[in-house]
């Protein structure tokens, strides 16, 4: 499912001394089946974008064009496209609310008016794609399950309705690093199996370089910068005057670059550190 966004503008308390741009003539294109992250500096307007693009916040003007249908018009069924584009808040725990997993994540395949049977396949596909053990998990309250926990199942009960389009906002916000990995490699795994298009908005560069095909980078409200990762963490200077960085990884690399030792000095991972220091050893020892 593709997303083009048109001149997207939105004012909060518009006409009044209270008023205040949030969005600027943003315009931008995601398509079918890509993995994108949103970064910007607290403030920037990441929030206020990623809920207009399920209907949630109205736009002062522009367009929100949803696989070709302008989702801003006033005869779209806002209901119709929620279904399609799943959101997932920062703490998204918060909004757990039955008194077992197996009601919470069924209640949104349970307002579409699925067969007891659909609905029941869909719960338990989710929480298995979220790293849960269904049968263990499904009776179960969900204000007796850890934090991680809790984080997983409300993101199964936004998988259970099978979006086209899911958009996380800060979904490892508060875990601890175990946590926060295994979150993001169940949404990577949900990706690679479905072939949905992700969005997902971070403050950890690192995170994004590791997971997203393409960033956008939000700044004062308007889009500030488009590209891949490496595109984009190559303007290291341009970045930080918006109060953003690059991977620590490649904060490094630079160094050693600076002190004489020959490095890629667009490396952004890990694991693509180690698999060129490797090649530099292995190239040394056959000199």
């Amino acid at each position: 499912m593709s997303i083009v966004v048109e001149n997207l503008v939105h004012i909060y308390n518009p006409k009044s001394p209270f008023e205040t741009i949030a969005l600027s003539n943003v315009s931008f294109t995601i398509e079918e089946g890509e993995f994108v992250g949103l970064i910007g500096h607290t403030g920037s307007g990441k929030s206020t974008l990623i809920q207009h693009l399920n209907g949630l916040l109205k736009p002062t003007s522009g367009k929100i064009l949803i696989n070709g249908l302008d989702i801003t018009n006033k005869d779209v069924k806002l209901s119709e496209i929620r279904k399609k584009v799943g959101l997932v808040f920062q703490y998204p725990e918060y909004q757990l609310f039955e008194e077992t997993v197996f009601k919470d994540v069924a209640f949104g395949p349970t307002n579409l008016g699925l067969p007891e049977k659909e609905i029941e396949n869909r719960v338990k596909e989710a929480i298995d794609l979220v790293g849960l053990d269904y049968e263990d998990i499904k009776d179960r309250s969900p204000f007796e399950l850890s934090g991680g926990q809790r984080r997983r199942v409300a993101i199964a009960g936004v998988i259970a309705m099978k979006p086209e389009v899911l958009i996380l906002d800060e979904p490892t916000a508060g875990l601890d690093p175990r946590g926060r990995d295994e979150i993001l490699e169940q949404i990577k795994r949900l990706h690679n199996k479905y072939k949905i298009t992700v969005i997902l908005v971070s403050h950890s560069m690192e995170d994004i370089a590791r997971l997203v095909d393409k960033i956008i980078v939000m700044d004062k409200g308007k889009i500030s910068l488009v590209g891949s990762p490496r595109e984009i963490f190559k303007q290291a200077a341009e970045l930080e005057k918006m109060g953003l960085g690059i991977p620590q990884i490649t904060y490094l690399v630079r160094k050693l670059k600076e002190k004489g030792i020959d490095i890629r000095d667009d490396i952004l991972t890990i694991e693509e550190a180690k698999q060129e220091i490797i090649k530099l050893i292995r190239g040394k020892k056959n000199a």
